[in-house]
């Protein structure tokens, strides 16, 4: 099946729909590229409403069913890897946020990937970047799951050529100004791109390998789609996971909360699931 979306290269990103006009229709706005239901007539719930949500679809269980998790992290066998910490998830000003800005402003995640990067950086632990970057001939494929196709079609992480930059800075693509000081510090490794979710693709299992690190502590964007792929390859890869709960977020439209989902299989699978408060102090203490 030849998806019909990806003729759209002359133009280069601006080609695609405009980036704002997006933004601004939200979860509508994705719901019309991909041929979904619209998620609301308004365009999807603000982030702003997100003061008022309730959370309590969220917590862990009174009564789990589930041992609890023996993880402790050790100085030289750990390192932070973070998901996809770009515009285009993390920003107002990024094509997805009409329906990720909810979840993003509720778990404060933004924040919450600052704060582990600053703890790793103060405790000496290596921090891997696995950014999400699609080119040209990214577009040709022939066939497509359905975010894909969504992302896609609203030119989500574009950028016009593996070795050219041209237009990165500030777009979708790249990566939130809050933490540039953070990757771009000559230590942060900035793995290869992932292309669809897992990290099958990009070098990011070697480049810990060869720190010959054990232990991941796992956040980024977005919970349900390329941070569950990530957590489910590196446990398979016999990596020792921690997925960190409140620096991920996940869309939410009328076929469900990605996040709602995503937390149920890290509890299920992951080998411990800590909030940023907790992942902080065990960070921290490492510097002991």
């Amino acid at each position: 099946m030849k998806n019909g979306n990806h003729d759209h290269q002359d133009g280069g990103r601006g080609a695609f729909m405009d980036r704002r006009a997006f933004v601004t229709a939200g979860a509508a706005g994705v719901a019309g590229a991909a041929g979904l239901a619209a998620a609301a007539a308004s365009g999807g719930l603000a982030a702003s409403e997100a003061d008022a949500a309730d959370l309590s679809a969220y917590a862990p269980p009174a009564d789990p069913a589930l041992p609890s998790s023996t993880m402790a992290l050790e100085k030289g066998r750990a390192a932070l890897l973070v998901v996809d910490p770009q515009i285009d998830f993390l920003s107002p000003d990024g094509v997805t946020w009409g329906v990720v800005g909810e979840s993003v402003t509720e778990h404060n995640v933004v924040e919450n990937i600052a704060r582990l990067f600053r703890a790793a950086k103060a405790a000496g632990m290596p921090v891997v970047v696995s950014p999400h970057y699609y080119y040209p001939h990214d577009h040709r494929w022939q066939f497509e799951g359905a975010l894909e196709k969504v992302m896609h079609s609203i030119g989500m992480f574009d950028r016009p050529g593996p070795l050219d930059t041209k237009g990165l800075e500030g777009s979708g693509a790249d990566f939130m100004a809050e933490y540039k000081d953070y990757i771009f510090d000559g230590k942060t490794i900035i793995a290869s791109p992932h292309k669809i979710y897992g990290p099958q693709q990009n070098d990011a299992g070697l480049q810990l390998r060869k720190l010959k690190v054990e232990q991941i502590v796992l956040a980024g964007m977005s919970a349900n789609l390329c941070v569950e792929s990530h957590m489910r390859d590196f446990i398979e890869q016999g990596f020792e996971v921690a997925v960190v709960q409140d620096a991920t977020a996940g869309a939410k439209v009328p076929e469900g909360d990605g996040y709602l989902a995503a937390l149920i299989n890290f509890r299920m699978m992951a080998n411990a699931v800590w909030a940023t408060d907790e992942a902080e102090e065990r960070i921290r203490a490492l510097t002991v």
